[in-house]
């Protein structure tokens, strides 16, 4: 039977589903809008699209590794409860795996969810239904080496290779990877600290470092000194501006008397060749999802009058 437009948005209305699973319940069911409904909530997709409206910010970060190559995921939860899940956990693991083949976001979402004919997006999408929770893969990453190692770090475990925040770090040498990575490990768990913005003053947008040069000058004129002064002022600023956000000019962590880039020079002895730190990253849980503020006592009042 053909099924019209204003049936369509009438399930839609009533259950909050997508347009195409609202015309494919409808189309199931002959039109009737009673078993369309009951349709949409045995496949667990009214549930889902309803509960894809809340904010999900929790859950964990992943990461999984093979040789000279390691990946990062996201995936979001509403509440750290379910975060601590096991079925939760084994789609994040899961979902690393993926990560590990395909790398970036778009791809990984779309690839085959392991044991599974479903993309990652649709798998994580029924799980909704039997966790019962708005859960989303946010974002992957995935660095590589043709020499070297790719070391891993998860802080805040809450399993292996799960937890609240994680980084990956390449390092490219023809010297000893085993000991190459365990250098790379140790500036992960310095980047999980100290969070640079970039790797090289080279990576930081020139216009931020024009922002920052603004702010000295302005800085230094107001103290009334000389143009040459000045100069000379705004520099020294700008040098201690790269230090604090520069992975290879920080104090690093494990030796606050070596700067990253020096304490990679002394690694290079033990590594047995000369070593550089290619690439990063860093991912913390949640890091600019804006969450919803609830008030919980409304909430209890409201669920009272209804």
């Amino acid at each position: 039977m053909s099924i019209s437009a204003a049936q369509v948005k009438e399930l839609r209305d009533l259950t909050g589903a997508g347009m195409m699973d609202c015309k494919a319940a409808l189309a199931e069911t002959n039109g009737d809008m009673e078993a369309a409904v009951d349709w949409l909530r045995k496949k667990g997709i009214s549930k889902a699209d309803k509960k894809a409206s809340r904010t999900a910010a929790e859950g964990l970060i992943g990461v999984d590794s093979g040789v000279r190559e390691a990946a990062i995921v996201e995936v979001n939860s509403e509440t750290d409860f379910v975060a601590r899940n096991d079925a939760f956990q084994q789609i994040v693991a899961n979902v690393s795996k993926v990560a590990l083949a395909y790398g970036k976001t778009e791809a990984v979402a779309m690839a085959k969810y392991p044991g599974s004919d479903k993309s990652v997006t649709d798998t994580i999408k029924d799980a909704v239904g039997t966790i019962g929770e708005n859960l989303s893969f946010r974002r992957s990453d995935k660095l590589t080496v043709s020499q070297g190692a790719v070391a891993t770090y998860i802080h805040n475990s809450v399993a292996d290779n799960l937890g609240k925040l994680g980084v990956l770090v390449a390092i490219e040498t023809t010297g000893d990877a085993h000991k190459a990575g365990a250098f790379a490990r140790q500036v992960a768990m310095h980047i999980a600290a100290i969070n640079p913005l970039a790797l090289s003053e080279s990576e930081i947008d020139p216009a931020a470092v024009e922002r920052e040069k603004a702010i000295f000058s302005d800085q230094a004129r107001a103290s009334g000194k000389p143009e040459n002064i000045i100069e000379k002022m705004v520099e020294g600023r700008l040098r201690k501006f790269y230090e604090e956000v520069v992975l290879l000019k920080q104090a690093f962590v494990l030796n606050p008397d070596l700067t990253v880039e020096k304490a990679l020079k002394e690694a290079e002895k033990e590594i047995g060749a000369p070593a550089k730190i290619t690439a990063y990253v860093r991912f913390a849980l949640g890091e600019g999802i804006e969450k919803e503020e609830t008030d919980f006592a409304a909430e209890v009042a409201a669920a009272a009058k209804g």
